[in-house]
């Protein structure tokens, strides 16, 4: 079969984190859930044994040996890839899937399209990496199950692209599931489904993508993983997770007070995932305000990842009736999410552009969106 003609169509979709933020790395609980926004991967074999990647970012295809991916990863510690970063995304699934398995594949072409906006803190990168990863390990008859394909993301992206985040954009990516959240242990990679009832409650999510981009692989979310690590160990625990609400206190009197905000929000944030899994449960997703707020609050004062746009975003939708609202995704931009009445897109969606404008900001790119399903071929 010749190069350029696909023989299927993988796509993983974004996500959006309910609920549960840097949580991930600290082996703690996450709320997240697909949406519907998506990346495509057109694929098509190669007779030949090597990988070319091209996308819609970008004009300039990239074209590497299989055999090669060995050479080019792991991306040292601080260094950018040796291949532009969004190549990385890619050619890195191919090289976490390839690395401990002596296998002959065929080569392949991939080409890339994605709806999911960049930088926004919806993890365009995770949906990436599923469809890429969905579609190679069919066609490389690999049977991996959709968590070992999530862990293949993260692997490339820690080691390929360099950036130090956790597995729940991914599992996100994989594992989603229309009107529902994904629960995730991060410690033990058990999930489960938790039922959000947004359409039956006649509820919306609102993102609010401020248009300040955002990159994972840069300094401040690496230093709030530093922090998180130095906690730990101050504590004598291997992850912040083995940390309780009441440990607070001590934590306090052992610490610096940067480092204390840090494990605050972390130990805190973990209490609230926990608390919103019970109140869905019990109560249904119109209950869970108070939670979200208190979330922004936390990686607002405590954790310092907002910026200006995001807590006017936020405001502005609490102000205009929003049940809850905060910043979501690693933070220093990106987007918010609010949870308001359906009713209500509009009005909210106007009080936030007022507010931008008020406050000199560009505006920010607004839309809904629905709890979906993860990662599967389309065609």
């Amino acid at each position: 079969m010749t190069a350029h003609e696909p023989v299927g169509l993988w796509s993983a979709p974004g996500r959006v984190n309910l609920i549960g933020e840097h949580t991930d790395y600290n082996e703690g609980f996450v709320l997240p859930f697909a949406i519907s926004h998506r990346t495509v991967a057109a694929v098509g074999l190669r007779d030949d044994a090597r990988i070319r990647v091209a996308s819609t970012f970008t004009n300039e295809p990239v074209e590497v040996a299989l055999a090669e991916l060995n050479t080019l990863f792991p991306t040292p510690a601080g260094s950018a890839p040796a291949v532009p970063e969004w190549a990385a995304y890619p050619l890195g699934v191919a090289w976490a899937l390839l690395a401990d398995r002596a296998i002959d594949v065929p080569g392949v072409d991939i080409a890339i399209a994605s709806e999911v906006p960049v930088g926004a803190g919806l993890s365009s990168s995770a949906a990436i990496e599923g469809a890429a990863a969905s579609a190679l390990n069919e066609l490389w008859s690999l049977g991996l199950s959709a968590k070992e394909l999530a862990s293949i993301g993260r692997t490339a992206e820690n080691e390929a692209v360099g950036a130090p985040t956790g597995i729940m954009d991914q599992t996100a990516s994989m594992l989603g599931e229309p009107d529902a959240a994904v629960f995730l242990d991060c410690r033990s990679l058990q999930s489960e489904l938790v039922p959000l009832g947004m359409a039956e409650a006649h509820l919306a999510i609102l993102v609010i993508d401020t248009h300040v981009k955002h990159a994972h692989a840069t300094g401040g979310y690496r230093d709030r993983r530093d922090a998180c690590e130095r906690g730990a160990a101050i504590m004598g625990v291997s992850a912040l997770r083995d940390v309780s609400v009441a440990d607070l206190d001590r934590a306090a009197e052992l610490m610096d007070d940067v480092t204390f905000r840090r494990v605050r929000h972390i130990v805190t944030e973990n209490q609230r995932v926990l608390d919103t899994v019970e109140v869905l449960r019990a109560e249904g997703a119109r209950a869970i305000g108070d939670l979200l707020v208190a979330s922004h609050a936390s990686m607002r004062y405590d954790f310092e990842i907002s910026v200006a746009e995001l807590d006017t975003a936020v405001d502005a939708a609490l102000a205009a009736g929003a049940i809850g609202a905060r910043m979501t995704g690693g933070g220093f931009g990106g987007a918010g999410i609010a949870l308001i009445e359906a009713s209500a897109v509009d009005a909210v969606s106007a009080a936030v552009l007022t507010a931008f404008a008020d406050a000199g900001f560009a505006a920010p790119n607004l839309f809904t969106v629905a709890p979906s399903i993860g990662a599967h071929r389309d065609e």
